[in-house]
């Protein structure tokens, strides 16, 4: 296993609709009116489908993933955050212990003060890869400036867009990019959205969308 990262060009790269008018093979993982290819894999949680938006209800933290693997592509979603306490994130290439539950690549969307949206997180494994622990480590100064720790609006909707092809793994949180890292760890695996477990708090998802790279 290998994980190298570096920090990526201060230019912002930014990520309009013409994407998709250039570029052929998106296809929408979301329909906008049910949930069909998605599954909850928990024993808890509620996902429901309001006016073409995923909503996301639990007590505890859980997932909700396609019922089918992806390798190499462009994916983007739409999240928003509830108000208050929030944190959240889209799994990628990610896996299920026997029990259904999720762990492995996440993009992190940090609704805290700490403002880590768009780091690399791996859930129930190694953790935080970038940004990294503890949060006043002096290398986060450099991996992590002003301009990453805004890329996401906090009380709005919030476009992500995940990369991966081989080992090659990008984030992009609203044009902005955050990650441009090489890890081998996983090479395929379910893409996910997260509720992370606050009572009340609804999480909303729209225009999933990927393109697989072939």
């Amino acid at each position: 296993m290998k994980t190298n990262y570096w920090i990526p060009s201060l230019l912002l790269l930014s990520f309009t609709s013409s994407l998709f008018g250039g570029e052929k093979g998106w296809v929408d993982l979301f329909n906008g009116k049910n949930l069909d290819g998605w599954e909850n894999t928990y024993e808890w949680g509620e996902a429901k489908v309001v006016n073409g938006v995923i909503e996301l209800v639990g007590n505890q933290k859980f997932f909700l993933s396609t019922t089918r693997k992806y390798s190499d592509f462009d994916f983007t979603g739409e999240v928003k955050l509830p108000v208050g306490r929030a944190n959240s994130g889209f799994l990628f290439r990610s896996q299920r212990r026997e029990n259904g539950h999720m762990f492995g690549y996440q993009a992190e969307v940090d609704g805290s003060e700490r403002r880590w949206s768009g780091g690399f997180y791996d859930e129930g494994r190694r953790k935080w890869i970038l940004p990294v622990k503890p949060e006043n480590s002096p290398k986060n100064k450099e991996l992590w400036p002003e301009e990453k720790r805004n890329a996401l609006k906090r009380n709005d909707w919030n476009k992500y867009r995940i990369r991966c092809v081989g080992e090659k793994i990008s984030f992009w949180v609203n044009g902005v990019q955050t990650l441009d890292i090489s890890d081998d760890l996983d090479s395929e695996g379910y893409i996910a959205i997260q509720h992370h477990g606050e009572k009340g708090q609804v999480y909303r998802f729209r225009n999933l969308r990927i393109r697989e790279l072939k």
